[in-house]
Order: C-alpha cells, then sequence, then structure tokens
C-alpha cells in the first residue's frame, strides 16, 4: 500500500529500529503515512541503557512516558519523569533520555518535522559539560 494511501497504522505495518537504547516502533513517519511534519516513535528502553546527550538540529521533540520512568535531562536539567508526564525539546536543544531503574521504560517521542532526512542527531556526550553531567 502506498504511502498516500495508508490512513491506519495497524501492528503488521509498524516498521521496529533495534538501536543500542532499545528498540523504536515507528508508528508515525513519512515512510508509512502521506506525513511530512510529524514523527512517532514507541521506544522501550531497557533497565541500565540510555540515549546519552545529543541535539536535533532540525527537529523539535516531545518525550511523553507510558510505563516505567525517565531519568531525563533537558540542557543541564533533569528531571525523573513517570507516565503521563512529558519533557519538551526545542529545536537543536541538547538532551538525554536514561533509564537507570528496574524495569522497562517505555515512551513515546514526537518528533517534528517528520522528515528523518535532515541532519542526523548530534552526539554531544563527549563534550563538556556534558561529559561530566552523568556518569555512565
Amino acid at each position: 500500500m502506498s504511502r498516500t494511501a495508508r490512513r491506519f497504522v495497524k501492528r503488521p505495518d509498524v516498521q521496529i529500529e533495534n538501536l543500542p537504547w532499545g528498540p523504536h516502533h515507528w508508528l508515525c513517519r513519512p515512510a508509512l503515512v502521506d506525513n511530512d511534519l510529524l514523527a512517532l516513535v514507541r521506544v522501550h528502553m531497557p533497565p541500565g541503557t540510555g540515549h546519552a546527550f545529543h541535539r536535533h538540529p532540525d527537529m523539535e521533540e516531545i518525550i511523553y512516558v507510558v510505563e516505567g520512568r525517565a531519568e531525563q535531562w533537558v540542557e543541564q536539567e533533569k528531571q525523573i519523569l513517570e507516565p503521563g508526564e512529558i519533557a519538551h525539546i526545542p529545536i537543536n536543544l541538547v538532551h538525554a533520555t536514561y533509564n537507570p531503574f528496574d524495569t522497562t521504560l517505555v515512551f513515546l517521542a514526537i518528533l517534528s518535522p517528520g522528515r528523518l532526512d535532515g541532519p542526523p542527531p548530534v552526539d554531544v556526550s563527549g563534550e563538556e559539560p556534558w561529559r561530566s553531567l552523568r556518569q555512565p
């Protein structure tokens, strides 16, 4: 089915991408639907993993916790997010998500624009002050 005709994304349609900080279940992105402005991914982050400090040069993001708890950083501010809570990350702002807890963290990441062909995320975890903010 072409992306222009798809209005619903059912379980068999979900695109799964395995990344070091957990499987990503892509629910909405241009490869799935006729969409350029939004992307939605459900991430299952196992205990002890995390997506280290990085920034998206051309995207803003909302992280919405579904299950578990997230150690969420936005710039140099840290909050523990629980189910039903979000973090908003403006374009090009450094952020990180970690799961130092005993249960799997499940969250939704809503990204805009949805085009994933722009500049890739920029890893800054080896740079100061990010390197010193959190020990692995």
